[in-house]
């Protein structure tokens, strides 16, 4: 660990970063360029002394978990994260399991899509990432738990509400088929990974259809290129589904668009305005 390094290069990235950037207000007396210390550090969910420590070269070596938030927190580019690695003494490496950590780039692209609905996936179906209209669309994906945004477990396991599995798409058995072909390529990537293992247990033990799938070995797959969606309030929804590979973070984005001049089109602007709320409820 280069402690002088990493001090120098902690305090360069830190300096670069505008308040604005990050939500924050300049403030009229803030003397310091960039950001402050203790605002770094609340970034990177570590304590403002720890942060300090670091930047006067006296902290330990951090953690794998603190130099993940310490990029995030300083939007380093894969460059400079795998240099901040190695100046740490922690070369980047494989991941044990599958990345959660979406790019900064990538959270900025989907809100760029407003008349797209466009999620992120870890190499689990979790969705870890979304934009308004993919919540409008599909579900308020920020009032589940990690567990419930699993998009295999809730095709395989549920629920499935008035009997539907998977936001009312037809051909949800074609994504089923994807989804644990997908799921078994993954698990040979991160052979140790508990959370990879354990959903492959809990499904195993839950449904016969994946178990079936599964023991058939398959690994490739066919995507669909066009999807029908049945929302309970604007009606059928047609999209065509664009999926983005993010190789390096074993990743994907999932974007759906309408056909323009679609009545399709027309129901996800109209998604776009209703949001998430519910206007099918009474008091």
């Amino acid at each position: 660990m280069d402690k002088q390094e990493l001090a120098a290069f902690l305090r360069s990235r830190r300096e670069r970063i505008t308040p604005a950037e990050v939500g924050l207000p300049a403030g009229p007396r803030r003397r310091t360029p960039g950001l402050r210390r203790e605002e770094a550090a609340q970034l990177a969910f570590i304590s403002a002394e720890y942060y300090t420590r670091l930047e006067q070269a006296r902290g330990p070596r951090p953690s794998r978990e603190v130099l993940a938030g310490l990029a995030r927190a300083l939007r380093l580019s894969d460059v400079e994260r795998d240099h901040l690695h190695h100046l740490a003494g922690a070369p980047p490496g494989l991941p044990p399991g599958p990345s959660r950590e979406v790019r900064q780039s990538i959270l900025d692209l989907l809100r760029r899509l407003p008349q797209a609905a466009a999620f992120v996936t870890s190499a689990t179906y979790e969705v870890i990432a979304w934009n308004d209209l993919a919540a409008a669309l599909m579900e308020d994906f920020s009032a589940l738990s990690r567990r419930d945004r699993n998009l295999v477990r809730r095709v395989f396991l549920g629920p499935h509400p008035h009997g539907r599995r998977l936001y009312g798409v037809a051909g949800d058995d074609t994504f089923a088929r994807t989804a644990a072909k997908d799921l078994r390529a993954t698990a040979a990537r991160y052979p140790d990974d508990p959370e990879v293992a354990g959903l492959v247990s809990e499904l195993l033990a839950g449904s016969e259809e994946f178990t079936r799938l599964w023991e058939s070995h398959d690994v490739s797959t066919q995507r669909t290129l066009r999807k029908t969606f049945q929302h309970p309030l604007v009606g059928p929804v047609t999209v065509n589904c664009d999926a983005l590979d993010i190789t390096d973070l074993d990743q994907r984005v999932v974007i759906y668009t309408a056909t323009p001049g679609s009545p399709s089109e027309e129901a996800l602007r109209l998604l776009s305005v209703i949001g998430t709320q519910r206007m099918d409820v009474t008091g």
